[in-house]
């Protein structure tokens, strides 16, 4: 590919989209950059503090579950106070949340503290995926979507080597690092960051006012339910590659640092292919891709059952993270199409919900699984859980409804300037 070519490339991946959007992707940057809690927390605890593998698990699953509660908190707090409040608060929350929990030393202690840094971290999510929504136009949706996925993994890939070398210094200076960054971000939203939530249409003669989703409206569609039970089922999937994976490589002789090196080529694959597949993908049919998708998944961990060497888990790694790549920002933008413009933070709210269920279910599936019937068990499960996700795909998108042509009306004085049209 020419140089010019590249550029050409780059600029049509970019170019469109509002001034909001690109200061939203640098908070959702420099938040991923301070990610150290998440990556280092078993490290931390078994290795700085000397608590048992048994506790650190523990403490991990309750970080996971303040994520499941946050998720719809997360969602109904977008909807009612607005995108901008709700990321600032759930920021300040978190700066706050991990910087005291790098001085708590009781056990108790770090397990509260440690739920409350889970729910904090989450609960700008939904809000974060609602402002996208409201910003950018239908037909920029999925791009937008990926480039913030592109970000997320970029910032995790700077953060996991640099918090490597943080912690080999101080554990401590890590929190501190991970609350300074998070306070930095909610900073920028504050100041760069403008309120986005539609205007809600009042009653007028002959014209009742629009209705208030509530949550129960939200359990109740059963199409939108139904590709969130399908996104718990691919979350169980991509979540063996950090739960099932590792096990499997240890029982087969293999170290931490093979495992690295593996999983090293998923954040590879994801900086570097992650806009151009976009550029592939953006406009078609969201029913083909995600059951693409899924299948790739599923079959992707399946096929590790016949991995015996370093070089071939890589290749199993490289086929599920394509699926990964294809997967985010399909989803996100469909669950964007089945919202009502006044329910999105619930809907994203809901949505984000699968994953926090998945990541704490998938370490007890795998671990029953390998423990009772053997690591090959797990990935022909992941196999038939993939197909069975990509049949409801196939069944559930039938007839999906059509996208507003432009994004939700906004507040005048708040309406983004759009970059780069």
């Amino acid at each position: 590919m020419s140089v010019s070519t590249l550029k050409r490339a780059v600029r049509e991946s970019v170019s469109g989209l509002p001034r909001a959007f690109w200061w939203l992707w640098a908070s959702t940057l420099i938040n991923r950059l301070g990610a150290f809690v998440a990556t280092f927390m078993a490290l931390y605890l078994t290795l700085d503090r000397g608590y048992s593998a048994s506790y650190a698990g523990l403490v991990a699953s309750l970080h996971g579950l303040g994520g499941v509660v946050s998720s719809v908190a997360g969602g109904v707090m977008t909807d009612r106070l607005g995108r901008r409040p709700t990321m600032l608060i759930a920021q300040v929350s978190t700066a706050v949340s991990v910087a005291v929990l790098g001085f708590m030393e009781h056990p108790v202690a770090i397990a509260a503290v440690a739920f409350f840094v889970g729910a904090a971290s989450n609960a700008s999510r939904p809000a974060v995926q609602a402002m996208m929504a409201d910003i950018v136009r239908p037909e920029d949706r999925v791009r937008a979507f990926s480039l913030n996925y592109w970000a997320i993994n970029l910032g995790f890939a700077v953060s996991a080597a640099g918090a490597g070398f943080l912690a080999e210094y101080s554990y401590l200076a890590g929190f501190l690092g991970e609350a300074a960054l998070t306070l930095a971000c909610a900073v920028l939203v504050f100041l760069r960051v403008p309120e986005s939530r539609p205007v809600r249409a009042a009653a007028g003669p002959g014209k009742a006012a629009e209705p208030e989703i509530g949550m129960g409206g939200v359990l109740r569609d059963g199409r939108f339910m139904g590709v969130v039970g399908l996104s718990f089922l691919i979350s169980l999937i991509f979540q063996q590659g950090y739960v099932g994976l590792p096990v499997a490589m240890g029982a087969d002789g293999f170290g931490a640092a093979d495992f690295g090196l593996a999983m090293a080529v998923n954040g590879v694959l994801i900086v570097a292919l992650q806009i151009p597949v976009t550029r592939v993908i953006e406009h078609r049919d969201p029913r083909g891709l995600l059951i693409a998708s899924s299948l790739l998944a599923g079959y992707g961990f399946g096929l590790t059952a016949f991995a015996g060497s370093v070089g071939v888990y890589a290749l199993t790694v490289c086929v599920w993270t394509l699926a990964e790549i294809v997967n985010a920002p399909t989803q996100t933008s469909l669950v964007v199409r089945l919202s009502p413009v006044h329910g999105r933070g619930r809907y994203q709210g809901v949505y984000g919900m699968s994953w926090s269920v998945a990541a704490l279910i998938a370490p007890l599936m795998s671990g029953w699984t390998i423990d009772r019937y053997g690591a090959e068990w797990l990935w022909a499960a992941c196999a038939v859980i993939g197909t069975v996700a990509g049949l409801g795909y196939w069944l559930l998108m039938r007839s999906l409804p059509e996208e507003d042509e432009t994004p939700a009306p906004v507040p005048a004085a708040q309406a983004p300037e759009t970059v780069g049209a």
